[in-house]
């Protein structure tokens, strides 16, 4: 007859075996699966990203276009971004749609993965039907806890639940900015509304202009 402490330790051996492995922040920069996948880190975990739709991309380039016009405006050292990593902590990396960075943060960086220790200045997040929660939620706490002075949730299809885009729901930009450690209650930009940008304080374009990418 078997032993029931034999049971409890084939149990226990298989439920640990069964736990994914947790990787560091190293792991995760070194990590090639051999395929073009794209990889968030989340708490030790990689998280596959869903490719983005047509719409996604032509928003964020506009944005990363709209952006680099601001900056040069502006005489400033700064870089607007798709596709480069931004770490919050030491077991989570996010890949931002669109970043505003400091070229002095990546410039002894040029040979490594394009992954962003210091905070942005600003990160884009265009929310998608697998990504809502995490845009509204959990990267918000996040971005916020890294100190990115500004950050931009945009919604084109009204997408966040009623408490973050209101009732009705309508496509909407809410524009998070920081003070003293802690986002302030959101700007919120719909339609015809001009967005208001701290970072970009001569900024001129509507929400209609963004969404209709």
């Amino acid at each position: 007859m078997v032993s029931v402490n034999f049971l409890l330790a084939f149990y226990l051996l298989v439920m640990v075996q069964a736990q994914p492995a947790t990787l560091t922040f190293a792991d995760y920069l070194a990590h090639d699966d051999g395929t073009d996948t794209r990889y968030e880190l989340v708490r030790g975990q990689l998280i596959a990203m869903t490719p983005p739709t047509w719409q996604h991309l032509l928003i964020a380039r506009y944005l990363e276009r709209l952006f680099e016009v601001q900056i040069q405006q502006l005489g400033t050292r700064w870089l607007a971004l798709q596709g480069a990593g931004q770490q919050v902590n030491d077991d989570t990396s996010r890949l931002p749609d669109v970043i505003v960075v400091p070229i002095a943060s990546i410039q002894d960086d040029y040979q490594n993965t394009a992954v962003l220790s210091d905070a942005a200045i600003l990160a884009v997040e265009i929310v998608s039907p697998s990504s809502t929660a995490d845009d509204y939620l959990h990267k918000l706490a996040e971005y916020e806890a890294k100190g990115i002075a500004e950050y931009w949730i945009v919604d084109p299809l009204a997408l966040g639940a009623s408490r973050y885009i209101g009732t009705p729901k309508h496509p909407t930009i809410s524009i998070y900015r920081l003070a003293e450690g802690e986002y302030l209650a959101p700007l919120q930009f719909r339609e015809g509304d001009v967005v208001e940008s701290a970072i970009f304080p001569e900024l001129r374009v509507t929400a209609q202009e963004i969404f209709g990418q």
